[in-house]
């Protein structure tokens, strides 16, 4: 049994959460790609004072554009580097505006059966509504709001993930075992 379970969704959706009570359960490692992608950006060229040059021009959205191929090849990284772990995305590295970056990433997740997208609900109003929520508990920078409502609408969520879990109405641990059972 391939023991790797990819927790994706937009910012706020439980994805780490959910992630860390799954590997404590299964006693399967976790580990989540916020923590060490930028180690993953600099082997192709990452640069922090760009990223910063970006910023000053262009905002929190062109840092988002310069991060993407990146975050395209930062899946294929953890992936290599960490087999058999629960591993979750941040909010963006599930989202590809660029189809070629997409067809990509889809062909390294291609292999893997237990993809999860997070959502709070089917209803797409009602997951923009319950995630801007939770949002505003961790940020009140307007862009990045915006970005996640991105995340949420766009297509490359429901394209890349092969099973949907909505979670409203239903604790951490009831969406761990809604995984778990899929995946026994």
């Amino acid at each position: 049994m391939q023991k790797t379970i990819i927790l994706i969704g937009p910012i706020c959706s439980g994805k780490s959460t959910v992630a860390e009570i799954i590997s404590n359960k299964l006693n399967i490692p976790q580990r989540s790609i916020d923590e060490i992608r930028f180690e993953y950006y600099k082997e192709i060229g990452f640069s922090a004072d760009k990223q910063q040059e970006i910023r000053e021009k262009e905002g929190f959205k062109g840092v988002y554009q310069y991060w993407k191929p990146f975050e395209a090849h930062c899946v294929k990284r953890i992936l290599d580097d960490f087999p058999d772990h629960i591993i979750d995305f941040g909010g963006g590295h599930s989202v590809y505006e660029d189809e070629m970056l997409l067809q990509q990433v889809q062909a390294v997740l291609q292999p893997y059966a237990n993809i999860f997208l997070l959502l709070p609900s089917e209803d797409v109003e009602e997951s923009v509504r319950v995630l801007n929520e939770r949002l505003r508990h961790v940020t009140d920078d307007p862009a990045v709001v915006e970005l996640n409502e991105h995340f949420i609408t766009h297509k490359s969520n429901k394209t890349l993930a092969k099973h949907m879990i909505y979670s409203n109405g239903k604790s951490a641990d009831e969406v761990a075992e809604q995984i778990i059972g899929h995946i026994s």
